[in-house]
C-alpha cells in the first residue's frame, strides 16, 4: 500500500515551533486568547512589523506562517483558505493584501515569511521580554546592520589575502617538519648513534681548542650563576669618557 507524503497532504511550517505550554492568561478564558491572536496577525499583517510580549509574538508566528502557506498553496479561489483568512482577519481589506501582495512576494520564498528578534525590556516593564516580529520584505530600515558588502573593502581584502600567505607559510612548515619526522623514522638505529656521536666529538674538539660559541659561554655563566658581559653598556661607558 503506497503512503501519500504528509507534506504534500498539508502545508509545512518554515520555522522552528517547540510544543511547549505558554502561560498566556486572559479573562475571558481561550476564548479571548483566540480574539488575541487576531489581533497580534491582523495588525501584523497591517504594518509588517510590530512589537510586543515575547510570549504572545512567539505564538502568533505560527498562526501568521500557516495562513500564508496556505494563501500561497491553494489561492484565493479555495473555499476553505478563504474562510480562515476571513477568520484571522479581522479587517477585511487586509484579505485583498494576503493574496495580492504577501502572495506574489512569497511564493517563492525558500525560508520563513516572518523574523522575530528580542527587544529590550523598557524600564517599567522589567518582568516582561519583548519582542519585534515582523514579515520580510517590508518597506521599513532593517533592526540589524547589513555586513555582507563589508568583504569588498579594501582592508577586508589585504587582511583576507594577508591571512592566505599566513596559512600558506603555516602549511609549509608543517609539511616540512612532516617530512623530517618521515626521514627520522626511515633512518635506522645505527645511523642515529652515529650522528650523536658526530655531535659530541664536534663539541669536544671545540671545548679543547678554546672555541666555544657565544651562546655555549651565555649557557655555561647562566649555569655558573654569572652575568654575562653587556658589551653595550661597555661601550657607552667608554664613550661617556671619551667625550
Amino acid at each position: 500500500m503506497n503512503q501519500a507524503d504528509v507534506t504534500k497532504l498539508m502545508s509545512r511550517l518554515k520555522i522552528k515551533y517547540a510544543p511547549v505550554r505558554r502561560r498566556l492568561k486572559n479573562i475571558e478564558g481561550p476564548e479571548g486568547r483566540l480574539k488575541k491572536i487576531r489581533k497580534t496577525l491582523t495588525a501584523l499583517v497591517k504594518h509588517e512589523r510590530i512589537e510586543l510580549n515575547f510570549n504572545r509574538a512567539d505564538e502568533t508566528r505560527g498562526y501568521v506562517e500557516r495562513l500564508i502557506s496556505d494563501a500561497i498553496r491553494y489561492g484565493d479561489c479555495h473555499r476553505a483558505t478563504m474562510e480562515l483568512a476571513d477568520y484571522w482577519l479581522l479587517e477585511k481589506q487586509l484579505i485583498h493584501k494576503l493574496f495580492k501582495v504577501l502572495v506574489p512576494r512569497f511564493e517563492n520564498c525558500p525560508v520563513s515569511y516572518t523574523r522575530m528578534y528580542r527587544a529590550p525590556n523598557l524600564p517599567p516593564d522589567k518582568g516582561y521580554e519583548r519582542a519585534v516580529l515582523e514579515l520580510r520584505g517590508n518597506p521599513y530600515p532593517p533592526l540589524l546592520p547589513d555586513t555582507t558588502a563589508n568583504r569588498n573593502l579594501i582592508h577586508n581584502v589585504l587582511l583576507d589575502e594577508a591571512h592566505k600567505e599566513f596559512r600558506a607559510q603555516k602549511y609549509a612548515e608543517i609539511a616540512k617538519k612532516l617530512e623530517e619526522a618521515d626521514e627520522n623514522m626511515t633512518k635506522s638505529p645505527s645511523d642515529v648513534a652515529a650522528e650523536s656521536s658526530q655531535e659530541s666529538e664536534t663539541e669536544s674538539s671545540e671545548e679543547a681548542e678554546g672555541q666555544v660559541p657565544d651562546e655555549k659561554m651565555a649557557q655555561l655563566s647562566r649555569e655558573k650563576g654569572e652575568q654575562p658581559p653587556d658589551i653595550l653598556g661597555m661601550f657607552g661607558l667608554l664613550r661617556s669618557y671619551m667625550y
